[in-house]
C-alpha cells in the first residue's frame, strides 16, 4: 500500500490566499525604507539605487553586510542599519530553531521500535545485563520537548581488537568526522552503527567517540603538522603567498580565512572574526601583521585578498612596513568581474534573458526536461560554473552547440502532439530558436568571452598563473581587437571593461616581473617587452634585493639571461622553456645567475588566482586537491558537476511553480542548505586552531 504522503498534491494558491500572502509581504518593516517597483525590484529611499531580488536582498543592502552579493547602501543611517541587522538575525535564529526541531523529530522517527520501547521503560538501578551495549537513557530538554537521549555506551567487552585491514576504514571515518566537524557522539549512535553494518558488514563497529577523540585526532593532527613543517622548510627558497578569503557566516559575522600557499602545497592557517573592525582599518591591519609574523616576513612574497571587505589602505601600510611584500588582488575575482560587466552590456543582457526563456521552460516542466535529455543523449542544457557569470557564458555556449537538437525536439511529433506545444512559453521558445539574428549575436558573445574563460580554465586547472597572467590578458585584448576589427564601437565597449579592470584592479608589478622572468615569454621572438614591463621588473628587483651583496653582479646576470649565456644556453634548458613551470625552470637552470635565480624562484613560484585555496579545513583542502586533479582529466575545471537549481537559468522568479520547487529541493525540507558558504555553519569557529586544539 502506498504511503499517504506519496499522494500529496499541492493545489495552486487561490486568489484570496495569494492576495493575503502579498499583504503579508507588504507589511515587512523594511518597506518603509524602499519603494516597490515592477519585476521584484526595490528602490532605496536613502541612496535611490534599484535593488533586484525583492525585500530580502534590499535588507542586505541596508545592513551593509559583506559577502552577500549586494552593494551596500552608503547613505543609510546607523539606527536603520542596526534595526535591519536585528531583523535579519531574528529571522536567521527562527530558521535555525525550525531546522533543529525538524532534525530532532526526524531522528526520533527513525529509531527502531525496540529502541523506543526500551527508552520508555524505567531504567534499572542494577548493572547492565548486556555485555556489549548499555544504553544510557536520560530525559533531555530540547526545544521544549522532553525526549529520551539515547547514548549507547560501549563496555570493554564489546570493543574487539581492531585488525590492520580495518584501520584504513577507520581512518576514512575519522577524516569524515574531522573534515565536517561532526559531534563525536554521532559515532556511538544507533543509526551510525546501522549504516556501518549495511555498508561494511556485520562485525565492523568503526571508531567510537572515545577512539576518535583520543587516538585519531592526535594522530591526524600530528600528520598535518608534519606535512606543514615540510612545506615551511621550502619557504626559504620559494617564498610563499598569504591568501585572505573573507565571508559571512550564519551569525552575520564577517570572517577572514587565512591560508598559506607555496609550490609544495597549501594549508589553512586560521580564521579570525573581523566584524568589530570593519570600520576600523587598524584592527584589520593587526590581523594581517600577526599572520605575517607567524609565517615569517622573510618568507612572504605577496598577499592575495578578495574584495568582499573594504581593506582601505591596509595594502599600502603593509607594503610600507614590509618592503619586500607585495599586495595583489585575487585574479579570479577580477577576471570574473570582467565577465560580469560583459553580461551587463545591453545587447548581451538581452541575449541572456531570451536564452533563459528556453532553459526555464525546459527545466520547469518535467516531461519536457526528460524529452530534452533524451534528444541530447543525456547531456544537460544548463552549465553551472564556479561563478554566476561563468555559468551565463558557459550556458550560452551550450545552447549554441545544441540549438539544432532543440529545434528538432520542439518540432518532433512526440512534442507537437503533447499538451505543451500550444503553450505561450513553448511558442516563444520556438520563435527564439528560429531567430537567426539572435544566434549570430550569441556567436559573438561566445567568441568574445571565450578568451576570458580560458584564463579561468588555465588557473583552475592547475597552471601557475603569475608567470602567465600578463601574457594571457594581452591575448584577451588582442583577440577582442581582432574579432571586432571592423566594428570600432563594440570593440571599444569590451576593451574598455578589460583594460579598466586590468589596469586599476588586477595588475600588479609582480605580474610584470613574472612575465619578464618567464623563459617561454622572454625567449619568444614574437613577443616584445614594453618599457613599462621592464620598468616594473626593475622596481621589483629594488624591493626584493635589499642587501648590497645581493645586488652585486646583477647587471651581468641579467645580461646572461637575456642573451642566453651560461647554463641558459644548454639544450636541456632550451627544451624545457615551454613545458616546465617558470619556478622549476629557474631552480634547475638558473645557477649561472644566482642572485637573479633567487628572485626568479620566489616570484615565479607564487599563485595569482586563489580559487582552490579558499577552503576552511586542511583535510578539505587535501580532498579538494585530489578532486581538482581528477577534474583536470575528466572535465572542465570551471564547470560544476551539478546544476544550480536556484540560478536564473532554471528558477523563474516571475512565475514560480510551487509544486516543482518542492520537488526540486528536497534538501529544503530536511534542514539542508543550498548555499553553505553563506548560511551554513563555519567549519572552523573564530580563532580555531587545528582540530580545535
Amino acid at each position: 500500500m502506498a504511503h499517504p504522503l506519496n499522494k500529496l498534491v499541492v493545489e495552486p494558491l487561490d486568489s484570496n490566499l495569494e492576495a493575503s500572502c502579498c499583504a503579508v509581504r507588504e507589511k515587512d518593516a523594511c518597506w518603509e525604507y524602499g519603494d516597490k517597483l515592477d519585476g521584484n525590484r526595490v528602490r532605496c529611499r536613502f541612496c535611490h539605487k534599484v535593488i533586484n531580488g525583492g525585500i530580502s536582498r534590499f535588507k542586505f543592502h541596508l545592513s551593509q553586510i559583506p559577502s552577500k552579493g549586494v552593494n551596500p547602501c552608503i547613505r543609510v543611517t546607523d539606527d536603520v542599519r542596526a534595526k535591519v541587522i536585528a531583523l535579519i538575525e531574528a529571522k536567521e535564529s527562527q530558521r535555525e530553531l525550525e531546522l533543529l526541531k525538524r532534525k530532532r523529530v526526524a531522528e526520533l522517527s527513525v529509531l527502531p521500535k525496540r529502541t523506543r520501547e526500551l527508552s520508555s521503560q524505567p531504567s534499572s538501578p542494577g548493572p547492565s545485563t548486556s555485555p556489549a551495549i548499555s544504553p544510557a537513557v536520560e530525559p533531555t530538554q530540547l526545544l521544549g520537548l522532553e525526549v529520551p537521549a539515547l547514548v549507547p555506551r560501549l563496555s570493554g567487552a564489546a570493543i574487539k581488537p581492531r585488525q590492520a585491514p580495518g584501520l584504513e576504514a577507520e581512518r576514512c571515518i575519522a577524516e569524515f568526522f574531522f573534515e565536517n566537524k561532526l559531534d563525536y557522539s554521532i559515532a556511538d549512535s544507533i543509526s551510525c552503527r546501522h549504516m556501518l553494518d549495511t555498508l561494511v558488514g556485520q562485525g565492523f563497529r568503526g571508531p567510537s567517540a572515545d577512539v576518535l577523540r583520543t587516538e585519531w585526532l592526535p594522530k591526524l593532527k600530528s600528520e598535518i603538522l608534519q606535512r606543514t613543517e615540510e612545506i615551511e622548510k621550502d619557504w626559504v627558497t620559494t617564498g610563499c603567498t598569504i591568501l585572505a578569503d573573507s565571508w559571512t557566516d550564519n551569525k552575520l559575522k564577517a570572517l577572514i580565512n587565512f591560508s598559506v600557499s607555496s609550490p609544495l602545497g597549501m594549508f589553512f592557517l586560521k580564521t579570525v572574526d573581523a566584524s568589530p573592525h570593519i570600520k576600523n582599518h587598524r584592527g584589520l591591519y593587526d590581523f594581517f601583521d600577526e599572520v605575517i609574523q607567524e609565517v615569517g616576513p622573510g618568507n612572504v612574497v605577496q598577499i592575495i585578498s578578495d574584495r568582499n571587505i573594504n581593506y582601505g589602505n591596509i595594502d599600502k601600510l603593509i607594503m610600507q612596513n614590509y618592503n619586500t611584500i607585495f599586495w595583489s588582488p585575487c585574479a579570479s575575482f577580477c577576471v570574473n568581474s570582467m565577465l560580469d560587466e560583459f553580461s551587463k552590456i545591453d545587447w548581451v543582457n538581452q541575449c541572456i534573458c531570451q536564452a533563459q526563456t528556453i532553459t526555464r521552460f525546459v527545466y520547469n516542466n518535467n516531461w519536457v526536461l526528460d524529452l530534452m535529455r533524451k534528444c541530447m543523449e543525456g547531456q544537460e542544457l544548463v552549465c553551472s560554473g564556479i561563478t554566476k557569470s561563468v555559468s551565463d557564458f558557459l550556458t550560452l555556449q551550450s545552447l549554441l552547440r545544441h540549438r539544432s537538437k532543440l529545434k528538432q525536439m520542439f518540432h518532433s511529433p512526440e512534442y507537437v502532439s503533447s499538451s505543451y506545444a500550444n503553450r505561450s512559453l513553448s511558442i516563444s521558445c520556438v520563435e527564439i530558436l528560429n531567430d537567426d539574428e539572435l544566434w549570430r549575436a550569441v556567436e559573438e558573445i561566445a567568441a568574445v568571452s571565450e578568451p576570458l574563460l580560458r584564463v579561468m580554465r588555465d588557473v583552475s586547472g592547475g597552471k601557475a598563473a603569475i608567470g602567465y597572467i600578463y601574457e594571457s590578458m594581452t591575448k584577451v585584448m588582442d583577440s577582442i581587437r581582432t574579432y571586432y576589427i571592423m566594428d570600432e564601437g563594440k570593440c571599444k565597449s569590451f576593451l574598455d571593461i578589460v583594460e579598466q579592470k586590468w589596469q586599476v584592479e588586477l595588475h600588479s608589478p609582480l605580474h610584470s616581473a613574472a612575465a619578464f622572468l618567464n623563459p617561454s615569454i622572454q625567449y619568444n621572438p614574437d613577443i616584445k617587452f614594453l618599457s613599462t614591463i621592464k620598468e616594473e621588473f626593475y622596481n621589483v628587483l629594488d624591493k626584493v634585493l635589499t642587501a648590497p651583496d645581493q645586488r652585486h653582479g646583477i647587471t651581468l646576470e641579467l645580461h646572461a639571461f637575456s642573451k642566453t649565456q651560461g647554463m641558459f644556453a644548454s639544450n636541456i634548458a632550451k627544451e624545457a622553456r615551454n613545458n616546465t613551470s617558470p619556478g622549476i625552470w629557474w631552480e634547475q637552470y638558473g645557477h649561472s645567475a644566482p642572485a637573479l635565480q633567487h628572485v626568479a624562484v620566489r616570484i615565479a613560484s607564487q599563485e595569482a588566482l586563489a580559487d582552490q585555496a579558499y577552503v576552511h579545513y586542511n583535510l578539505t583542502l587535501h580532498s579538494e586537491s585530489r578532486m581538482a586533479t581528477k577534474k583536470k582529466v575528466d572535465g572542465d575545471p570551471i564547470a560544476l558537476d551539478h546544476i544550480d537549481m536556484t540560478s536564473p537559468w532554471v528558477e523563474d522568479s516571475d512565475s514560480p511553480n510551487f509544486t516543482q520547487w518542492l520537488d526540486r529541493f528536497p534538501s529544503a525540507l530536511d534542514g539542508g542548505d543550498l548555499n553553505t558558504r553563506q548560511f551554513g555553519g563555519s567549519i572552523f569557529g573564530t580563532n580555531d586552531n587545528l582540530f580545535n586544539l
